[in-house]
């Protein structure tokens, strides 16, 4: 009950007190290429169910059937202003909508798509899936410069799934195991200064 009464109070001051930079972030979006200012997609939340999380868009349009699900490097996909704003998270922001209707909490799990939940083990799956995903959480923090590690290997795909994803699955089930809501703060604050440091 703490953690959603906190959700929702966060959430909301953070979307009011940020608007202005939310409807400047979204011009810039449509003055520098064409296409929405939201990028919507289908993620896998609590007990399994799917959900569309907002971010602001980040990319070219074209058709994510086509397209990988991981970012790797210097992804020719991202745009001028979407370089800028995943280098400072500012692309997540849209997500507190997610945070106010339910979907997702401001701190928990990272929620993913469904075609790597489908290769969690099943154990795994039960634990991370069994609070409401998050804006940010441990190994969100642990993996900020998740891109450029998957640029230095020869086979992305294979390095996400195979290292990079099992690493974060342990990071989640750990904070399941551990959360309170002082972690929970800890873990806002560290979000917030390292987003801080890039600047």
């Amino acid at each position: 009950m703490l953690k959603r009464g906190f959700d929702i109070a966060f959430s909301a001051c953070a979307l009011f007190l940020l608007s202005p930079l939310l409807l400047a972030v979204a011009l810039w979006i449509k003055l520098d290429s064409p296409g929405p200012v939201f990028f919507r997609q289908v993620r896998v939340g609590r007990d399994g169910r799917e959900f569309s999380i907002f971010k602001f868009r980040t990319m070219g349009t074209a058709p994510e059937s086509r397209a990988p699900q991981i970012t790797v490097g210097a992804d020719p996909r991202i745009t001028r202003s979407g370089a800028f704003l995943r280098r400072y998270k500012i692309d997540e922001i849209p997500q507190f909508l997610n945070v106010l209707v339910g979907d997702m909490s401001v701190v928990g799990p990272r929620p993913e798509v469904p075609r790597y939940v489908a290769m969690y083990p099943p154990e795994t799956r039960r634990i991370v899936l069994s609070l409401r995903p998050g804006i940010t959480d441990l190994a969100s923090i642990e993996y900020r410069d998740e891109s450029e590690l998957l640029a230095a290997s020869d086979d992305p795909e294979s390095t996400y799934v195979n290292e990079v994803m099992p690493a974060k699955l342990a990071q989640c089930e750990r904070y399941v195991r551990e959360r309170s809501f002082a972690g929970d703060l800890a873990i806002v604050a560290r979000s917030f200064w390292i987003s801080f440091a890039r600047r």
